[in-house]
């Protein structure tokens, strides 16, 4: 039996984004499983501030990487990021917005549901 996922709001998990093609599982959804150990959760709009942040932090998302079938992503692109990453940089002042509706459940487990609420999109 494969149950629906649901989000952050308790209801069906939506699509992040199919292109550039996110998630995991490179499904355009944020779920998450035992071989995710980022926890990729977070349905994120990419901001300039963002991408130079996590950069700087190691996790080069603004570069394109063919042999990843990775375009490079710009401000204004939808991504699933580590909820950990998402943490690091709400502490920072650099968190992106979210959209409720395609962050897994799961981000709920780390974050505070208000906390994600004030980045909502």
């Amino acid at each position: 039996m494969n149950k629906t996922p649901k989000n952050v709001l308790g209801t069906e998990l939506q699509s992040c984004c199919t292109d550039p093609m996110t998630g995991f599982y490179r499904d355009g959804f944020c779920k998450t499983g035992e071989q995710d150990v980022g926890t990729h959760v977070v349905c994120a709009i990419m901001t300039e501030d963002f991408l130079e942040y996590t950069k700087a932090k190691g996790n080069d998302l603004s570069t394109p990487r063919p042999e990843w079938q990775f375009p490079g992503l710009k401000p204004g692109d939808t991504w699933c990021l580590c909820v950990s990453r998402w943490l690091e940089a709400e502490k920072e002042g650099k968190a992106p917005q979210v959209v409720l509706e395609a962050t897994h459940a799961k981000a709920l487990e780390y974050a505070n549901f208000e906390t994600l609420l004030e980045y909502k999109f």
